[in-house]
């Protein structure tokens, strides 16, 4: 099987063979009166810890962090994804085609609670739409792991604007699958369970206290601003403070200081536990207002559609509308920001728009430095973006990959992996 990459950065790797562990291919050990030891597992994971705080202990001047879906996945004891919590496109697809296997639908956050319509069936909609015939695995009835929802959503939108017969039927088909979307990303914060907390924290105390740490997220979930307020954090999130909260995107520009004044000085003093949250996907708490003219921020159970970007090829066009758009041209400003820090959590690079804004920053912003972590740095189909981020990684560029995932290891690794030792 070869080798398990940990850490890989220009001038260090980390990786394990079996029970054996190894600094830049060479073998790790200590000595000892008998002879050389092998290191121990929980001597390799404090190496591992030293060099990824290391990277990130750098005195940056702003940090940026990006959580994707996978930030929000959580494994059982068995390694298993934990179904109560986040989950992967395909299992969300697998979701979607029970709930409409029936042909009926009763809606929960897209229409008023208990409204039951008619549906197609997935397999029915996937042939009529021209998408596939086929879209089981042989002799079961489970989607097989090339049914694509991100396609199959984009040709269903596209077929709903031409549709002749049935169109209230085919409409309804489409606003129960974003419905399930939304009760599958839908979960609430358990800090036994998410180290969201723990990662805001961490990065927070590495800024001074007049920059603010921006967390950056393509997750609908409300989980980032759950964690910050357990922790007293007060949370710019581009929307107003008023009783009816809506999107003015001037409010990332605001800070949060009170004056104070003596005799020989007067000066501002940053309250500290601040935050920046740009949620470049929309949210499960976005509404249009009554009037049509803004984007409010409500209860994510309140009633009405949901201000979403759902998974489907025409997404990069839905990111040059309000809000996506001041949200996206404010994440790419982030990453032009000189003595910058970029950690990425849960995020695959497999959506394209937001990949390419973090490689061309890579590539012209010398002094932005990227923490790439996921659960694997040996993947066995690598997406382009994947490659590129890794050939970058060979040409000296201030880029690190580290084998972390946020629910499990990345904080441990990130204050200092002691456990053990």
């Amino acid at each position: 099987m070869g080798k398990t990459d940990y850490f890989c950065s220009s001038n260090i790797k980390l990786s394990t063979e079996g029970a054996k562990y190894y600094l830049n291919e060479q073998l790790l050990e200590r000595e000892e009166k008998t002879g050389k030891i092998n290191y121990t597992e929980p001597e390799f994971e404090l190496e591992v810890s030293k060099a990824a705080s290391k990277f990130v202990d750098r005195s940056f001047e702003n940090i940026v962090v990006l959580i994707g879906a996978g930030a929000s996945v959580v494994m059982t004891d068995n390694n298993d994804i934990d179904g109560r919590y986040g989950k992967t496109v395909s299992m969300i697809a697998q979701i979607v085609f029970e709930k409409l296997q029936s042909g009926r639908y009763q809606f929960q956050y897209s229409k008023s609670d208990g409204d039951e319509v008619d549906v197609f069936p997935l397999e029915q909609m996937a042939a009529d739409i021209g998408y596939s015939d086929k879209i089981f695995d042989d002799n079961s009835d489970k989607l097989s792991l090339s049914f694509d929802l991100e396609t199959f959503l984009s040709r269903l939108i596209m077929y709903n604007q031409f549709v002749l017969e049935d169109k209230k039927k085919w409409k309804d088909s489409q606003s129960a699958i974003f419905d399930i979307i939304k009760l599958a990303t839908s979960y609430d914060y358990e800090k036994e369970v998410f180290h969201h907390t723990a990662l805001i924290n961490i990065l927070s105390q590495k800024l001074s206290s007049e920059n603010k740490l921006s967390v950056v997220t393509t997750n609908y979930d409300t989980l980032i601003e759950d964690a910050a307020e357990s922790m007293g954090y007060t949370v710019f999130d581009g929307f107003s403070f008023s009783s009816t909260p809506h999107f003015d995107d001037d409010m990332f520009e605001w800070h949060l200081s009170k004056h104070v004044s003596d005799v020989k000085t007067k000066e501002n003093i940053y309250k500290k536990n601040v935050i920046d949250l740009l949620k470049i996907h929309g949210s499960l708490t976005w509404r249009i207002s009554k009037s049509g003219e803004n984007v409010i921020r409500t209860d994510k159970h309140a009633s009405g559609e949901s201000v979403m970007i759902f998974p489907n090829s025409d997404k990069y066009m839905q990111s040059y509308e309000e809000p996506y758009f001041e949200l996206f041209a404010r994440f790419q400003d982030l990453l032009k920001r000189p003595n910058t820090l970029l950690l990425t959590t849960g995020f695959s690079f497999a959506d394209n728009h937001i990949s390419r804004m973090i490689i061309q920053a890579i590539s012209h912003n010398p002094s932005l430095s990227t923490l790439i972590t996921d659960y694997s740095l040996d993947l066995d189909k690598p997406n382009k973006n994947w490659k590129e981020l890794k050939h970058m990684l060979e040409n000296a560029n201030s880029v690190a990959f580290l084998k972390a995932t946020l629910n499990k290891d990345l904080t441990k690794y990130l204050m200092g992996y002691t456990e053990g030792i």
